[in-house]
């Protein structure tokens, strides 16, 4: 009974594509018509392995990698349970040296580790995806991060930034008890590092300068600078850094009670039947101040 109930479980490793219904939604930015669904809790969990990627300075080939190992291991869900003691997104094993289940249970820390890993296997960039996966991972069924390849391209190619205004999430913000602009901060700086409320944006010209908000200080606006990647190596651009901030926004909206994210022109809102990025508007004033690229705009529920 325990060896079917394992090989039970396996199977489902295998084939696993996410519980619960989808609520988000990303999109070619090619206009290639692929699209892939996933669920609020797996937007989250993909955010924060984007955030810690780019953060090391590692190119979306590596997210893309990162990302289709964590959809095969868990269907990006930071599970407690797994194959012997496997935990997390990436089903790590303490046993094997991959850190504490409390450490393994932090998507964080699981995700820089599994980086830490890639980088060092060599030419990974050039390897197709499976290999490369399989060289961190050593799992029992090396092929099996193949298949996930469209979906993760099509997420790290948003999540990092690279396609602008390709990720929407549908509903209403969520009733949990993370709320407000501090709760948005205190994420953003577990995912991204204090660097990113840095309010010297010193690459960003004052014409760029977001107008004051009226409602900046009423507990529930977070005003995010857009400063420029100096991660040795990145090579990004001002908007992509944008829209990776933006995109983790929206992706985190019904954690954090998210209700509306603005940037370069464009505004996406919770509770919107299409779940669209809509143009912000052309008139004077906050609204023509937010068509720039300095600035990414969260407004919370509360």
């Amino acid at each position: 009974m325990v060896l079917c109930a394992v090989a039970g479980y396996l199977v489902v490793q295998y084939v696993t594509g996410g519980g619960g219904a989808p609520g988000c939604r990303v999109v070619s930015g090619t206009g290639a018509g692929k699209t892939y669904e996933f669920t609020p809790e797996q937007a989250v969990n993909a955010a924060t392995i984007a955030a810690v990627g780019t953060g090391r300075g590692m190119p979306e080939r590596a997210v893309t990698i990162a990302l289709a190992t964590a959809l095969q291991e868990s269907a990006l869900r930071n599970i407690s349970h797994g194959d012997r003691d496997s935990l997390g997104l990436f089903q790590q094993r303490p046993s094997q040296g991959w850190g504490t289940p409390k450490e393994i249970m932090d998507p964080t820390y699981s995700a820089n580790l599994f980086y830490e890993h890639l980088a060092k296997v060599r030419d990974y960039q050039d390897l197709p995806l499976t290999v490369a996966a399989q060289r961190v991972q050593r799992s029992g069924f090396p092929t099996a991060y193949a298949k996930h390849e469209p979906d993760a391209t099509l997420l790290a190619a948003a999540l990092t930034g690279e396609s602008a205004a390709t990720l929407t999430c549908a509903g209403r913000p969520g009733t949990a008890q993370a709320a407000g602009a501090d709760a948005v901060r205190s994420a953003l700086v577990r995912d991204f590092g204090r660097d990113v409320l840095d309010t010297a944006a010193a690459e960003v010209g004052a014409a760029e300068s977001p107008a004051p908000s009226a409602d900046a200080g009423d507990g529930r606006t977070v005003t995010l600078p857009v400063t420029a990647d100096t991660t040795p190596g990145s090579g990004r651009t001002l908007e992509q850094r944008g829209w990776q901030l933006a995109h983790w926004a929206v992706a985190n909206a019904s954690a954090l009670r998210i209700e509306r994210v603005t940037y370069a022109g464009r505004q996406w809102t919770a509770g919107n039947t299409d779940s669209q990025w809509r143009p912000t508007g052309t008139g004077a004033g906050t609204a023509g101040a937010e068509r720039n690229t300095g600035a990414v705009r969260i407004v919370t529920a509360q």
